[in-house]
């Protein structure tokens, strides 16, 4: 939760922001504050297994939405009484820490599955009010593409081929519309597919890099470390693999 006015950038995304607004991060995506950046703020971190995004997606819908959403901005303004609403129940969450009871993970787990399913309610709306980016049929075109093609395809002419465009043309026009360029959402495609792979299920590092198509585990390897900033055993590491994996099995 960020009240205030200015800036920051997400995994080399700049932004400006202005009143109240809901930013969500996930495990490890680059942030950083602009100076001179006046803001107040509260923050809530939660383990993957503790609650999974992709385990309760169609609860709340929020991975892919609220979380890893390449197609729209990581933050979003909020009515004054979702605002209200949802620091209220970032107080209860931290009293309920406070308390520590028998009944504590199950009342905090419910909390924050209020907390996102408000959120995705809210979000959902913002999305709604600004057709002109949400349904922008490049955009929509080319989130189908990258879809159905980002592990066998890498290459942008393919992508600006088939949107009927020049390579150059595409990457301007995308540019414009969400602050990024075709490459970088490939590449952030792949680094999401990447990350899930390695949370969510117990193939090998080698075994991941062949599903996403590298010629061998090390150039993925360095592929991930050069877009994460950590390896990939260190990032399996650091966040564990969830329990959706053996859900799974």
């Amino acid at each position: 939760m960020i009240s205030g006015e200015g800036s920051f950038s997400v995994e080399a995304t700049p932004y400006t922001y202005s009143g109240n607004v809901l930013l969500f991060l996930s495990p490890y995506q680059h942030f950083w504050w602009q100076e001179g950046s006046e803001a107040a703020g509260e923050l809530l971190q939660f383990h993957g297994d503790f609650y999974c995004i992709e385990y309760h997606k169609k609860e709340v819908a929020c991975n892919g939405f609220l979380f890893n959403a390449l197609f729209l901005q990581p933050f979003f303004n909020v009515t004054d009484a979702t605002w209200r609403e949802i620091k209220s129940l970032f107080k209860s969450i931290l009293g309920e820490l406070n308390e520590k009871n028998r009944f504590s993970e199950a009342v905090l787990r419910s909390y924050l599955q209020l907390v996102l399913a408000l959120s995705s309610k809210e979000k959902s709306t913002v999305i709604t009010e600004a057709p002109v980016v949400a349904e922008h049929s490049l955009v929509t075109d080319f989130q189908e593409l990258i879809e159905e093609h980002f592990i066998e395809q890498r290459d942008l002419a393919f992508y600006a081929n088939a949107l009927h465009l020049t390579p150059d043309a595409f990457s301007k026009k995308l540019k414009k519309l969400l602050g990024k360029t075709p490459t970088k959402l490939l590449q952030e495609r792949l680094v999401l597919e990447a990350k899930k792979q390695l949370h969510l299920t117990y193939k090998s590092i080698k075994e991941v890099a062949f599903d996403l198509n590298f010629d061998d585990e090390f150039y993925f390897s360095r592929f991930f470390k050069k877009n994460v900033g950590l390896s990939p055993k260190h990032f399996r590491e650091s966040v564990g693999i969830s329990v959706v994996a053996e859900k799974s099995m």
